[in-house]
């Protein structure tokens, strides 16, 4: 059942703010309610759970993070940048006020051994947009065979970038180790086809 967009907006900023900062399981739904302001009932009509919330949060989140991706893409002067875009996107969602120096989508992750479903399918959204994404980007520069190895590449150091947030770097030597591989593979695919 349907409840008031400004309801939901409470409920899941609310959520973005305490359980992507705090962490899931460190947050009680009860505390998420007080700072949304909103009942037991509502949250579990409209969501189901603490566990849909949480899905919805990652969604709502996954879809501002893929229009900050695509600003930064549009901006980018040539297929290299449009690839390597990712990174600049990276640093302008983490200076949003709802960014986060953690990605919300691996710390969730990362409190499960096993995912309820609804956070399994919000996971698995995030990454396979970013790996389908950076495949698309990397075809102009390697060709569409080689693009999906660099896009795994890529997405480790993308990850590994996200993950050295924690450490309160700027992403560490993401770009960089990322500018080596795209770099690498456009030679690699340039040499082969001569």
């Amino acid at each position: 059942m349907a409840i008031r967009a400004s309801t939901e907006a409470r409920l899941l900023d609310a959520a973005d703010a305490l359980l992507f900062r705090r962490g899931v399981a460190a947050t009680p739904v009860d505390r998420v309610l007080e700072l949304a302001g909103a009942s037991p009932a509502t949250l579990y009509r409209a969501y189901g759970s603490k566990e849909g919330l949480v899905a919805a949060a990652l969604a709502r989140r996954h879809e501002r993070w893929l229009a900050v991706w695509d600003e930064a893409v549009a901006e980018a002067a040539d297929d290299r940048g449009r690839l390597l875009a990712v990174f600049e996107a990276l640093d302008r969602f983490r200076a949003r006020p709802d960014g986060a120096r953690w990605c919300a989508v691996l710390g969730t992750a990362a409190e499960y051994a096993e995912a309820p479903l609804e956070i399994d399918a919000a996971v698995r959204r995030d990454t396979d947009a970013l790996r389908a994404r950076l495949q698309a980007r990397a075809a102009p520069l390697v060709g569409p065979a080689a693009a999906e190895g660099l896009a795994e590449a890529l997405l480790l150091v993308v990850s590994g970038a996200l993950a050295m947030r924690l450490r309160d770097e700027a992403g560490g030597p993401g770009r960089a180790v990322a500018e080596v591989l795209v770099d690498a593979a456009v030679r690699d695919t340039s040499g082969s086809s001569a």
